[in-house]
């Protein structure tokens, strides 16, 4: 790639919603850090492939010291970052009374504080340069409540609240902050979900007034757009819903169904 438009950092690249994201930004010309637990091989070909330069980076975003080395490695290679997108994640479904304490501490650590300290790493840096743009990978079990998720919806909960938190303290520095707050979404995580016994595709496409889950490429097109000046340049502080439409509507599952 010859003069990329910026540097694009993206956490659970290794696969799913977040090699689509690296994907689409390598398409629109972003140098792309690939960071995950596991090295991100399949979408550093892949974005290899589409003519992006590219780096990968192990470790666990929820450890201080594994995140102040990736902002000290992106420093070294780049000496900026434009783009910051938070998507690692881990799912826990389970009733609220049967989630241990350690169940609930690893599933906060890694969604939430993971992204507050990558915010705090990244963050303070385009603060330094005046620009930049922050993407945190929400969920609609962020603005709703599911059941058998207390962890996981408090965990999308907490990162809206520092989306608008950090929109309100860095907006007017020239750092927006936004999320996406996908439906369920085709991926590997789903297939783990289902395996135990939690849902199935019927239960989730029948809640869905579009009629389906979501595909990794929806979110990556929503995160594309809050992640471009150009498109997005007075968005900030947004949770934008990639869901079919499922937050929105509040009617009954055999009335849902009589309208298709």
């Amino acid at each position: 790639m010859t003069n990329p438009r910026g540097v694009a950092v993206v956490t659970g690249a290794a696969q799913g919603i977040g090699r689509q994201i690296a994907e689409r930004l390598a398409a629109e010309n972003y140098a792309l850090v690939l960071a995950d637990l596991r090295e991100a091989t399949d979408t550093f070909a892949a974005v290899r492939g589409r003519g992006a330069e590219a780096v990968t980076v192990t470790g666990d975003v929820s450890d201080d010291a594994v995140v102040d080395a990736l902002a000290a490695r992106v420093d070294d290679l780049y000496g900026r970052v434009d783009v910051l997108v938070n998507n690692a994640g881990v799912s826990l479904l389970r009733p609220a009374e049967e989630t241990t304490a350690a169940e609930w501490r690893r599933v906060l650590d890694v969604n939430l504080t993971g992204p507050f300290l990558l915010c705090r790493a990244f963050g303070g840096r385009m603060l330094a340069a005046g620009r930049g743009a922050i993407v945190n990978v929400a969920s609609i079990a962020g603005l709703r409540g599911v059941s058998d998720r207390a962890a996981y919806n408090a965990s999308k909960h907490g990162l809206v609240g520092l989306t608008r938190t950090l929109a309100g303290e860095w907006g007017g520095r020239g750092v927006r902050v936004n999320a996406v707050c996908p439906g369920w979404v085709k991926t590997e995580m789903d297939a783990a979900d289902q395996a135990s016994g939690g849902y199935t595709d019927d239960d989730i496409v029948d809640q869905v007034p579009m009629g389906r889950f979501a595909a990794p490429g929806d979110i990556a097109s929503a995160v594309a757009f809050l992640a471009d000046p150009e498109r997005s340049g007075f968005i900030n502080g947004a949770a934008l819903p990639v869901d079919g439409g499922w937050s929105a509507d509040a009617s009954w599952t055999s009335l849902r169904l009589r309208k298709r």
